[in-house]
Order: structure tokens, then C-alpha cells, then sequence
């Protein structure tokens, strides 16, 4: 059974991206005079989705596959956006996993990280670009660098795609030019494990939290770490993300558990200092991700919840109880940080429109206030001497 809202595909899905289709798909041909007077123009086509997941090794009788799905289009306006139940893409991974995904934000493919490593998959049109031909097919000879190095639980491309950085659930760190694969740094610690990194979106700093320690902020050109960011008492860190401010600087968010609550703590990154931290909820925290504008926030827990705030304040603007019966697994702004993708262990994929960032953050209630004040002081200089001979004497 799905929540209300969610698609399932028939498999727990562990990762999952919007694909950057205008990278992928090749624009319709411009139409000619006859073209245009004979027809009406092609309706865009629908965002995409790549989804990655299975029942494991063994004979569970759930595969393990890669997917591809699009929005339904026929959705009416108004009501709340939903996958396909029919997928674009099925590609089967056999007796592996595929745990966790990177999209190349250029369309050079979808990196997926298997139980002994990663592989790459490329797309492949066999018929003028259309959406219903797209294939994604394993490119054997990509990634040598990442074979039998074991389960990667961070996988991620910088912005502009020109760098890859991966980290091991054996503690080894590695980071590559892309996609020449040369080394850009390497680290090994195998006292911890690597639970998530992220790129700032200059592609100057990458962040790494691991398993215990310190988040680690390096320096990309000079390969060396230029700021050990600690935890506080009791804090366990768990997701880091950086995000955009107004003025073009970045901030850091990382996501933590602190005895029963989860919450966010915010770092500049100048000075790498705390700037902010909000309890969110007493659920513990397993996804997390921001918006691509740098307005919004979102959280997915372990009972299966999804919470946007605004990431000025942390805030709750939207929360959906229960949006999964399982763990939240993925979370995933579209480019236009208008609708948020989440996934579960539950097998179901759910879309919720987060509607435009600036309307949800900005409340009519203090509009509303001074409008009243200011009509009660008009009427106290209107009345001064009927209120005054209602005081006591």
C-alpha cells in the first residue's frame, strides 16, 4: 500500500535525482512554414527522475534495478504532481544493489554506487532524441579508478560537473578531475566511515563529515583541509550541504542529532564559525538536502516525515507526516526549488510542491498588525475625552 501521494515501483529505493534533461535531450528541430501552419507545437516534455534500488543479494524475489520516470502530465493543475507509475528506463543490476547516485549535472551519465564499487552509465538515443528511446547502457571501461573499492555511501559531482568526489564505507576518501580521473586528493582513515560530502558551489570546498570527528572543509586547489569544524557536546553530525546566500557567499548547513532532537547547525564560511542552530524534531534525521536557490531547507526522518523551512530562519513551512511509511532514503529539490522528490524503503516515490519560496516565507500577519494599531490609535485621538472619563477617579 502507498501513502497518499507516493508512486511505488515495487522496490525499496535507496537514491534518487532530477535529470537534467536539457543536457540529455536535444531540442525539437525548429519547425518549417508548412510544419507550423499544419500543427501545433510539441508540449514540453515532462522532468524526469532516475530511481536506484532492490531487495539485495539472494533470492528475495525484488530485484535490484535502475529506473527512470517522468512526471504524469495528466495530473490536473491544482492538484498535487505524481510520477508515472509507468517507468521511461528500466535497467536491471542483477544480484547488485544500487545503494547510492550521482547525476552528472552535464548529462555525461549516472554514476551509481554498488556493494563493490561504482559504475557508470551513459545515455543512449536510438531514435532522434525521444523521450520513449532513451536508454542507459554501463560504460564498462569509465571509472577503473572505482572498481572493487567497495560500498561508496558519498557519492557526488561538483556544480559544474567537473569534479567527482567519492567517500567509502571503509573511510578512504577520493577525489577526481573530471572526467579524466586524475587524483585531486585522498584520504584514509580506516578507524571511520564517510557519511556524507558535498561541494560548495564555486567548487572551492568540499566538506566530509565521517562517522565520528570533526567535519572536514578542504581547500580543493591546495588539496589541504582548511578547517576542522567540532561538534558540541552530545552532537552527532550526519548530513552537510552547502547553500547560496543573497550576496553570493555560501553557508554551510550540517544536519546532527543531539540526544532525542535532530537538528540543523549553519557555518559561515569565512570564518567557519557557528552562525545559527534550530532543534527541528525528535525524529531522528535521514535525508537531507537544499534547494537549489538556497531559499529552502528539507529533512526526511526515519518515521517517514518530510519538513521544508526556509533556511534563514529554519522555520517549518511545510510539514508532511507519515509521507512515507518507511524510512526517507532521498531527498531532492527540482532545479526551480518549486517541488521536492523524496523516496523510502517503503518502494514508493513521492512529489510535493513546495509552491514559490518567497510567497511561503512571506506571512500577511504582520501587515495585519500594523493596519490595527494604527486604526486603534486613530480611534484613541479620536475619543481622547470619552476614554478618559471612563478611567476611575
Amino acid at each position: 500500500m502507498s501513502p497518499r501521494g507516493g508512486q511505488s515501483y515495487g522496490f525499496p529505493i535507496y537514491c534518487a535525482a532530477w535529470l537534467p534533461l536539457a543536457h540529455i535531450l536535444k531540442p525539437d528541430p525548429p519547425a518549417t512554414d508548412a510544419d507550423a501552419d499544419a500543427s501545433t507545437p510539441s508540449p514540453p516534455r515532462p522532468p524526469m527522475a532516475a530511481l536506484g534500488g532492490g531487495g539485495g543479494e539472494g533470492r528475495s524475489g525484488v530485484p535490484n534495478k535502475l529506473v527512470v520516470a517522468s512526471l504524469d502530465p495528466t495530473v490536473p493543475a491544482g492538484e498535487e504532481a505524481a510520477l508515472c507509475p509507468e517507468t521511461v528506463i528500466q535497467v536491471k543490476t542483477k544480484e547488485e544493489v544500487p545503494y547510492r547516485m550521482a547525476v552528472h549535472p552535464c548529462g555525461e551519465g549516472v554514476l551509481c554506487a554498488f556493494p563493490n564499487g561504482c559504475r557508470l552509465y551513459r545515455w543512449e538515443s536510438q531514435e532522434e532524441d525521444e523521450v520513449h528511446k532513451l536508454a542507459l547502457e554501463p560504460d564498462q571501461e569509465a571509472l577503473a579508478e572505482l572498481k572493487g573499492v567497495g560500498l561508496q555511501l558519498a557519492v557526488s559531482f561538483s556544480g559544474e560537473g567537473s569534479i567527482l568526489a567519492t567517500g567509502g564505507e571503509d573511510g578512504h576518501l577520493r577525489v577526481f578531475k573530471w572526467p579524466a580521473m586524475g587524483s585531486i586528493l585522498t584520504e584514509a582513515d580506516t578507524k571511520t566511515s564517510i557519511k556524507d560530502l558535498c561541494f560548495s558551489s564555486d567548487e572551492k570546498f568540499l566538506a566530509v563529515n565521517r562517522s565520528s570527528g570533526p567535519c572536514k572543509v578542504w581547500d580543493l586547489k591546495s588539496s589541504e583541509v582548511v578547517a576542522n569544524l567540532t561538534r558540541e557536546a552530545g552532537e552527532i553530525f550526519g548530513f552537510c550541504r552547502f547553500s547560496n546566500n543573497t550576496d553570493s557567499s555560501n553557508i554551510l548547513f550540517i544536519t546532527a542529532m543531539q540526544g532525542d532532537y535532530g537538528k540543523i547547525i549553519s557555518w559561515n564560511t569565512t570564518s567557519w564559525t557557528r552562525v545559527g542552530s534550530k532543534k527541528i524534531t525528535r525524529e531522528a534525521i535521514s535525508a537531507f538536502t537544499v534547494s537549489p536557490d538556497g531559499a529552502l531547507l528539507a529533512i526526511g526522518t526515519i518515521e517517514g516525515s518530510v519538513i521544508v523551512l526556509g533556511s534563514k530562519n529554519m522555520r517549518a513551512l511545510l510539514t508532511v507526516k507519515k509521507a512515507h511509511l518507511g524510512i526517507v532514503t532521498t531527498l531532492a529539490f527540482s532545479d526551480d526549488s518549486r517541488t521536492l522528490l523524496s523516496t523510502s524503503f517503503d518502494s514508493t516515490a513521492r512529489v510535493t510542491s513546495v509552491g514559490c519560496p518567497k510567497s511561503k516565507s512571506t506571512s500577511i500577519w504582520p501587515v495585519l498588525l500594523v493596519i490595527i494599531l494604527a486604526i486603534l490609535v486613530y480611534y484613541c485621538m479620536q475619543h481622547k475625552e470619552e476614554l478618559l472619563a471612563m478611567l476611575p477617579r
